[in-house]
């Protein structure tokens, strides 16, 4: 069982809008309407399913296009883990569920990465689930209960899991998927962030 999740930010914030998380957007509010049938588990399931199977992983789907505001990653349907974690978080917010921004520091044996995911408050505590979608070698399904993850951090070789909830994407984040236009060239010659700090 992991340690607690450390919250970076104040309660109410996890409600609330930035420039990546444009919860007030039409995109946004419709979507979130249309998913929102039953109690906050169903209506985050149903969120976690769109955003997993509806949404392509640019890397899976090889989608040059780079996408980082949640309402973009929506109509666009493609983005990579940050982007679709951006939008999982905006219909979640924008369904009156609290929820957060999660990073893991990984490495594919030449280099390190971040990989972004996000953090839900369910039933009273938090849960961290991965709406990247699923290929060979990776199969995540939702839970209310406990954590779900596309990777699992090994210490041994340096990668890291970090355990806070941040209301708003890492400064490292966004300043990567800002400057590039080739998210293929960026993810293939080292320009996604190597840690929190870039």
């Amino acid at each position: 069982m992991r340690p607690p999740l450390s919250l970076a930010a104040e309660p109410w914030e996890y409600l609330g809008a930035d420039e990546a998380i444009d919860v007030e957007h039409e995109l946004i509010v419709s979507a979130a309407a249309t998913l929102r049938t039953g109690d906050d588990v169903a209506f985050a399931r149903a969120a976690f399913e769109l955003v997993r199977d509806e949404v392509a992983h640019s890397l899976d789907a090889g989608d040059r296009r780079v996408t980082w505001r949640a309402s973009d990653v929506l109509r666009e349907r493609t983005g990579l883990c940050y982007a679709k974690a951006h939008l999982y978080v905006a219909l979640l917010r924008a369904g009156g569920v609290e929820a957060g921004l999660c990073y893991q520091r990984l490495t594919d044996g030449s280099s390190f990465f971040l990989h972004g995911l996000a953090a839900v408050l369910l039933e009273d505590h938090w849960v961290r689930l991965d709406p990247r979608g699923n290929k060979p070698g990776i199969d995540v399904e939702f839970s209310a209960t406990e954590d779900r993850l596309a990777y699992t951090a090994r210490p041994e070789l340096g990668e890291i899991d970090h355990l806070t909830v941040y209301a708003t994407p890492v400064p490292a984040v966004l300043r990567a998927l800002r400057t590039h236009d080739d998210c293929l060239a960026m993810c293939e010659q080292g320009g996604l962030p190597a840690s929190l700090d870039g």
